[in-house]
């Protein structure tokens, strides 16, 4: 045996007794699959009891005949509780009214927060202010901001009907209550509420948007619109879709903002989906019914939700 031989065996056994020889000159390869389930574990955990647990409760809670209030034990119905769904007019006006609110919500929140993304993205003076002022909307409960509409709403002594007075315009009218104009006055307020975390992602991703490349559109002749065209919209089109989902989904969502302004009302004019189980549930004590509405809805946000991913995938495959 050589010198060098020597030493190579030497450097890949070690000597007698160590760990390397133990193994046979193989390093012990650690269980990551298991360590990432350990890290996983501290944030998996509430979400299955405070998510999935309260989920899976209560689409088994739709196939029973759950009431508050009754000593017998409860039964389970099958699919009679979404049977008697089907032919429920006044459910089916609450999910119509549903999505005009969130589509009456979603689109112009959009719109207007794209609008002060760009501008708030300009080299204004007092920028950081302007960024300021614009989302406190977003820092305020939605308890807050019902009564501070509310407010506004007055019919006696509201600001709004005040500015109408003063301008000459009319005597102004009860906005809250009055049925044609009940459910456009909620969605302006959800407009306003909404409007800052939408213009938030939207900044971010204009900021994210290389600015050679706005330089180059600019030297090619190219004009603000078509800059935005061809340059800050594809740029912008993930963030924008994320986001937009997202809205349709909290908006189809909402209680605390409609409940406060209106409690569903005038003649169930404003009464979202949210709100037609809240009040099965807590006034009428028909919780398997309600949980029945509770599984329709999130089918509902489940299709949203896919369309929104097969856009998604769909795009990366164009890009």
């Amino acid at each position: 045996m050589t010198l060098a031989n020597a030493t190579v065996q030497s450097g890949q056994h070690g000597p007698p007794g160590s760990p390397r020889s133990r193994q046979g000159g193989r390093t012990p390869r650690i269980n990551r699959s298991a360590g990432t389930w350990f890290l996983v574990l501290p944030a998996l955990i509430p979400i299955l009891i405070l998510s999935v647990g309260p989920l899976l409760y209560g689409v088994a809670l739709a196939f029973t005949d759950a009431q508050s209030g009754r000593t017998r034990s409860t039964q389970w119905v099958g699919g009679l509780n979404f049977q008697d769904l089907l032919h429920d007019t006044l459910f089916w006006d609450s999910f119509r009214i549903g999505l005009v609110w969130a589509v009456g919500v979603t689109v112009p929140q959009f719109l207007l927060a794209l609008g002060l993304a760009l501008l708030l993205n300009q080299n204004l003076r007092m920028r950081w202010l302007a960024r300021a002022l614009a989302i406190i909307p977003w820092a305020m409960p939605e308890v807050v901001v019902g009564i501070m509409w509310r407010l506004v709403y007055n019919p006696d002594a509201g600001v709004l009907n005040e500015t109408i007075r003063d301008l000459g315009l009319g005597d102004g009218r009860d906005w809250l209550t009055g049925l044609a104009t009940a459910l456009p006055a909620v969605i302006v307020v959800g407009v306003w509420a909404g409007m800052p975390q939408t213009t938030v992602a939207l900044l971010a991703g204009l900021q994210n948007t290389p600015h050679e490349l706005h330089e180059a559109a600019a030297l090619d002749g190219a004009g603000a619109w078509r800059r935005f065209r061809t340059v800050t919209w594809p740029a912008l089109r993930p963030v924008a879709l994320a986001i937009t989902a997202l809205n349709f989904i909290w908006n189809f969502n909402s209680f605390a903002l409609v409940y406060v302004l209106t409690n569903g009302g005038p003649g169930g004019r404003t009464r979202l989906p949210m709100l037609f189980a809240y009040e099965e549930a807590f006034r009428y004590g028909q919780f398997g019914y309600a949980a029945a509405m509770g599984c329709v809805m999130v089918a509902v946000i489940s299709v949203v939700l896919a369309f929104h991913l097969v856009g998604r995938l769909r795009g990366g495959e164009d890009q």
